[in-house]
């Protein structure tokens, strides 16, 4: 447990430094702050799926960036909540749930807090991609870097 909630730790950081690069830019990146809505959602999706809710947002939202921030502030209280009464045993368990083309599938809690994260850096990347494509500086959010930093503990 104590690497997953690491990892979220990262997590969040990661989306707050990609959401403020894309805040930080002087024209508006569509495509960027689509990719970070996307995050958003997906992220507040999966924990929907494991805490047994109904999704509040479509998986491609239209968001502005100060909705992102709410809702990131949002979802890391959540996932705090989450992961706090998480144990180990819980891990294993599966989830079954649909996804958004009407599939059905059946997934683990590990292998779904290892997907929220990883997805989440996925898009953080084309994030990352677009930004410096239209001449700013990106986000440094990679993980050695959080770590020496002390971003994370």
């Amino acid at each position: 447990m104590p690497d997953l909630r690491r990892m979220f730790d990262y997590d969040r950081w990661a989306n707050r430094e990609a959401l403020a690069s894309l805040s930080a830019s002087p024209s508006p990146l569509p495509r960027g702050l689509k990719l970070m809505g996307h995050i958003v959602a997906a992220e507040a999706l999966w924990h929907a799926r494991l805490t047994g809710r109904d999704p509040e947002l479509s998986v491609w939202p239209d968001l502005s960036a100060a909705q992102c921030e709410i809702w990131l502030a949002d979802l890391e209280r959540s996932w705090n909540r989450y992961l706090e009464r998480a144990v180990p045993a819980e891990l294993g368990n599966c989830v079954a749930y649909t996804n958004t083309k009407g599939e059905s599938f059946t997934s683990t809690v590990e292998d779904v807090l290892t997907h929220v994260v990883m997805h989440s850096a996925y898009h953080r990347g084309q994030i990352a991609a677009d930004v410096r494509a239209s001449g700013h500086q990106p986000a440094y959010t990679d993980f050695i870097h959080a770590a020496r930093a002390g971003h994370i503990p």
